[in-house]
């Protein structure tokens, strides 16, 4: 689908670009590893997901919204660049492919229309001292994972400020006090909190629900017990943590990360941005049940494959957008997109907005 024809069906559905008055702030949440039918908007019965599905509610719903690869570190670059993969510079999904410098991405088209940019969690296209980096691409402040496979690891010893190490005490010597989807929350809600006076750009990929499965106890609890667990995750290979109780921890994860949605959209409504405010909120490829080697949950419903492979499974994925007053509530797009036609899209909506500025 093309922006056109997305613009053309949001329209439709009673979006009116021309009437806001304003450059809209842009808020695109990604979720890595979320398998479509892990969310209640989208059919799930035990996982608890209700600030998704309130978002999904409150805005355009996407029944059939495409990955940009089945797999993370590609898709992530058709995101940025707008390219599809057969021509994207990161191909492999290693951690440690850049794109190149002359690439350009949704910050750079965004910082030059005037729009402060900040990314928080997972980049995955380029490490420390590559082209890659966040800030040769745009992004005027990232915080978190810059190298994919560190993204691994929920109780790291260190994030990335930039191209800085930002130290996080609270993990040394085996110790779990400081983790990493937490920490990069925080600093997603003061980059905010900073800009609110500003018009800006504000991309959170989060790592949840990746593997490794590991979760805060209060969010573990929420679901121990409520599953038979048949069998407990043991990683052959010793890179991620074993797990006793994978069916709650993955559950746990998910409502986290809903948790956390929830937590930035009452951030939006407490400075009264949600107005003017697009949330696009999406998963970088199909569930990874088979990763962990249970699909109790069904991720990605009757579709078959998972992420890697290249069936409807591994590249279906969630697809949202609200924006009070321009996308009607409740509306229901079946007009099949992909991650193509994001940066497009926003390059129309901002080109509207300066239109009716005119």
């Amino acid at each position: 689908m093309n922006r056109r024809q997305f613009l053309s069906a949001a329209a439709a559905a009673g979006m009116c670009l021309r009437g806001a008055t304003r450059r809209p702030n842009i808020v695109f949440i990604l979720a890595d590893d979320l398998g479509y039918a892990d969310l209640g908007c989208y059919g799930q019965e035990q996982i608890r997901t209700p600030n998704i599905d309130r978002l999904s509610g409150q805005g355009m719903h996407f029944t059939d919204a495409y990955a940009g690869c089945t797999v993370c570190a590609p898709s992530r670059s058709v995101l940025m660049t707008g390219m599809h993969g057969g021509h994207t510079a990161v191909r492999a999904n290693d951690g440690a492919t850049p794109i190149l410098l002359e690439d350009v991405t949704l910050a750079q088209m965004l910082k030059s229309a005037g729009y402060a940019t900040g990314g928080f969690g997972k980049w995955g296209l380029g490490d420390v001292g590559t082209t890659g980096v966040p800030s040769k691409h745009g992004f005027d402040e990232f915080f978190g994972y810059l190298n994919q496979v560190h993204a691994h690891y929920y109780y790291p010893h260190i994030l990335y400020n930039n191209e800085k190490e930002f130290a996080l005490p609270g993990n040394d010597d085996g110790q779990r006090k400081q983790y990493s989807h937490d920490v990069i929350a925080d600093h997603a809600e003061a980059f905010i909190r900073r800009h609110k006076d500003e018009t800006f750009f504000c991309y959170m990929p989060f790592t949840l629900p990746h593997l490794e499965l590991l979760v805060p106890d209060d969010s573990l609890n929420e679901y121990k017990g409520k599953f038979p667990e048949t069998k407990p995750y043991v990683d052959r290979n010793k890179h991620f943590a074993d797990q006793p109780c994978p069916r709650a921890t993955y559950a746990g994860m998910v409502s986290r990360l809903d948790r956390t949605v929830g937590r930035m959209m009452a951030l939006l409504k407490e400075l009264g941005l949600e107005q003017n405010t697009v949330v696009f909120f999406a998963s970088d490829n199909g569930g990874a049940p088979a990763l962990w080697g249970d699909d109790y949950f069904h991720s990605n419903g009757p579709l078959r494959g998972n992420k890697q492979e290249f069936y409807e499974g591994g590249i279906r994925v969630p697809m949202m957008v609200r924006w009070p007053g321009q996308v009607a509530a409740g509306a229901v797009s079946h007009h099949p997109w992909s991650f193509v036609d994001v940066m497009p899209t926003l390059a129309d909506i901002c080109r509207d907005q300066r239109d009716g500025q005119d």
